[in-house]
């Protein structure tokens, strides 16, 4: 189902459950009702609040893994930190590369295809945060993919 019609078909549905632009929104105020505007607004903001998400992922990954910070914030032991510097400055470059790409698709031009850009990383945020809930911890998920996957829904939403 293209990319499209699925959010047409989430849209619709949500529509009916009273969710989508033109619902009743007790958020913001009553009997007042959210028009597109807002709903873009509302993705816009999720979209960069997930990107500096990560790019505070990254810099304790690549800056303060083996620091008294990083080292609490991670649960390791110094030992441990020190003998996955590498692989956590690695991550956290990816995780940097994920914020660049919301980032970027926030600032593209051509609104559809910035659409497209933004619902790609996000839904690889979504992915790994649910990778990293089965197997580093469950936390990861509601840190990671939660706000991502509400990210995802404000601009399927939005369009």
């Amino acid at each position: 189902m293209a990319y499209e019609t699925l959010m047409q078909v989430n849209r619709t549905a949500l529509a009916d459950a009273g969710l989508f632009a033109g619902a009743t929104w007790p958020i913001l105020g009553a009997g007042k009702r959210a028009t597109g505007v807002e709903m873009k607004t509302a993705a816009m903001v999720l979209v960069v609040l997930v990107a500096l998400e990560h790019l505070y992922f990254l810099y304790l990954e690549m800056f303060l893994w083996t620091t008294p910070k990083g080292l609490k914030i991670f649960g390791n032991t110094p030992q441990k930190a020190e003998d996955s510097r590498v692989l956590a400055a690695n991550q956290g470059l990816y995780n940097g590369f994920l914020a660049a790409g919301l980032l970027w698709g926030l600032a593209y031009p051509n609104p559809a295809a910035a659409l497209h850009i933004q619902a790609f990383f996000l839904g690889c945020v979504v992915v790994a945060g649910i990778y990293g809930g089965i197997t580093v911890k469950p936390r990861i998920a509601w840190l990671q993919a939660g706000p991502a996957a509400l990210a995802l829904l404000a601009v399927g939403l939005g369009t």
